[in-house]
């Protein structure tokens, strides 16, 4: 007598969302860009990833802030190879990481930009790429 066993595909594209992230992930849907700002004094800096603690002076102390969307490519790489689904649908694309106009850095992804123009510093803009069969959108930049 066999056991049968089903495997369901992993979605390797679709973030965990959880009560804290919950505001970040309603905002995205709706076109906006959150990050998060310590308030402890003499602190004061954004950070993303949001997390609950400042990381650079473990305060508690932390609200939800909109960030312009505004941004500088920091490094980026082409992905020529990813057999993770479904990211080897969209091959080749640019992971990157941008300095946030408010300070933090981010990784992402450059949209609607061939290769060759990619230049460290360019002007970028968040745009908000919808995750199919899920209410998420996640960032994304384009060129200015």
């Amino acid at each position: 007598m066999g056991v049968e066993v089903l495997v369901a595909e992993i979605r390797h594209d679709v973030p965990e969302v959880d009560a804290f992230t919950q505001p970040y992930w309603d905002a995205a849907a709706r076109g906006r860009l959150l990050i998060r700002r310590c308030r402890a004094r003499g602190c004061g800096k954004a950070h993303h990833y949001p997390r609950e603690i400042c990381p650079r002076c473990w305060s508690e102390d932390n609200v939800w802030e909109e960030a312009t969307g505004r941004a500088t490519l920091h490094t980026w790489s082409v992905v020529h190879v990813n057999d993770l689904p479904p990211f080897g649908e969209r091959l080749p694309y640019v992971a990157a990481v941008v300095d946030l106009e408010e300070g933090p850095r981010m990784t992402t992804e450059v949209v609607d930009c061939p290769e060759g123009r990619l230049r460290i510093g360019m002007g970028l803009r968040v745009a908000f790429r919808a995750l199919p069969e899920t209410p998420l959108k996640i960032p994304v930049f384009r060129p200015c």
